[in-house]
């Protein structure tokens, strides 16, 4: 057949983006289509605006301990309106930039939604589109559950665009996005309520972990309130009532944000009219070759995959164009996968949790270590550090490591190259640390 393009990406964001640049580069005729800014979750409303927010909270605890060091100032003022609108111009920089990179790639933009009629065509405002190939890329979407009122609720798109700054705010969830976003507000001075369904946050992470992080949070001053769910929330006067199945009522909340968790975005793409398989919240299944069943549609991304994390979506796009387009036989690894909790203080993790490693392996060593960084050491500050090393007792090899401090998200990225070329504790201990820094601690751990 003769097709319009040789491959349709649906969805301009990081994995969508970095295929359809690719793709062209082999001198492939390429179309993108994308109803929203180009950027996608990370760039837009994601990661990247989160942490520009996570930057100036922290910018607390940095006034508070100048003054330690000798610095003598008048109080800071802060103005979230400032912030937000700084914010929102980095974000238009970026969005730009990721234009000019489809542009300079040969990457025809199409900016209207894109859904199937078949597996070699699409439909974007009335006019149809073939390719040989077409890849989805449409990542995911906040999950609002069926609560009363939860209408009133945001989601981490808006709480990275208030209008004001909160008094009091509550967030539902316990997981990462939710607990960044309550450091956040709670840094800046806002009355925070994380209320949760389980018995301990960060479910998924290290036991010890999410122990030692749960109690830095409350003595940052968040209220953590367990085993509880939101099962109404009122509208009264401007604020918010919320009625809580452990018999707890918030009133006076100015915003509350939901952060249960995300969703594939596979709605209204016409997949129906495709042979494709759906998971229980809406991922599309694919093999390793991100086949979505139709030998002519694939997936990468968070609409596919279980790690929701954009280098991941990237990687998957770049190895796909290489296999198609350049006789490549490069996969992807998803083992040791570094991530961070942009929280305060900072989850950095990569490999198994003492939990996993146990259940995987069987006999494992656990070293671990607790101390005040000494960058509050003459401070006022009691902000303590966590650091955890697990071994499989057979091998010595170190099969997981994680960090709760200052910096964890830097630390975790070198030592997760190590642990990811396999090596030994033996050999790590072998390391010279560097003195005086938190992250000695991994390589004299005994």
């Amino acid at each position: 057949m003769n097709f319009d393009y040789d491959l349709i990406v649906i969805g301009a964001g990081s994995g969508g983006v970095r295929s359809a640049r690719i793709a062209a580069g082999y001198g492939k005729k390429v179309v993108i289509f994308e109803s929203s800014e180009v950027g996608g979750t990370c760039v837009i409303r994601g990661c990247v605006p989160k942490k520009l927010l996570v930057y100036a909270s922290s910018f607390v605890k940095t006034f508070k301990s100048a003054k330690a060091f000798g610095w003598d100032f008048p109080s800071p003022k802060f103005s979230w309106e400032k912030l937000i609108a700084n914010k929102d111009d980095e974000i238009n920089r970026l969005n730009k930039i990721y234009l000019s990179l489809l542009s300079n790639s040969g990457v025809e933009l199409v900016e209207h939604h894109a859904s199937f009629i078949d597996k070699n065509t699409v439909v974007a405002n009335g006019k149809e589109y073939t390719a040989e190939r077409i890849l989805i890329a449409t990542g995911s979407t906040p999950f609002f559950p069926e609560i009363k009122g939860i209408e009133h609720a945001v989601s981490s798109n808006e709480a990275l665009s208030l209008p004001t700054l909160p008094k009091e705010i509550t967030v539902m969830g316990a997981g990462y996005i939710a607990v960044e976003f309550a450091c956040i507000f709670n840094s800046l001075g806002v009355k925070v309520n994380l209320v949760y369904r389980g018995d301990k946050i960060l479910r998924g992470f290290d036991d010890e972990v999410r122990s030692f992080a749960e109690e830095a949070y409350i003595k940052n001053g968040m209220n953590i309130i367990l085993n509880s769910n939101i099962i109404e929330m009122k509208k009264l006067s401007g604020q918010y009532e919320l009625l809580l199945d452990s018999d707890i009522c918030l009133k006076n909340q100015d915003v509350v944000l939901c952060a249960t968790g995300r969703i594939a975005n596979t709605q209204n793409l016409g997949l129906e009219n495709l042979n494709v398989n759906l998971k229980y919240n809406g991922q599309i299944e694919v093999d390793s070759e991100q086949n979505c069943g139709p030998n002519s549609v694939f997936a990468v991304g968070d609409v596919c995959n279980s790690d929701n994390l954009t280098p991941v979506a990237i990687k998957e796009g770049n190895l796909l164009m290489d296999r198609w387009y350049d006789k490549s036989n490069q996969y992807i690894e998803y083992g040791y996968l570094p991530s961070t909790v942009f929280s305060q203080p900072e989850i950095g993790s990569c490999g198994y949790t003492e939990e996993q490693a146990q259940e995987h392996f069987g006999d494992v060593k656990v070293f671990t270590s607790r101390f005040r960084a000494m960058k509050y050491a003459m401070t006022d500050i009691q902000d303590q550090t966590f650091m955890k090393l697990i071994v499989q007792k057979e091998t010595d090899l170190v099969v997981g490591c994680h960090i709760v401090g200052v910096d964890a998200g830097e630390m975790i990225q070198g030592f997760a190259v190590a642990i990811k070329q396999g090596i030994s504790k033996e050999n790590l201990n072998k390391c010279i640390g560097i003195h005086p820094t938190s992250a000695e601690e991994l390589v004299t751990m005994k």
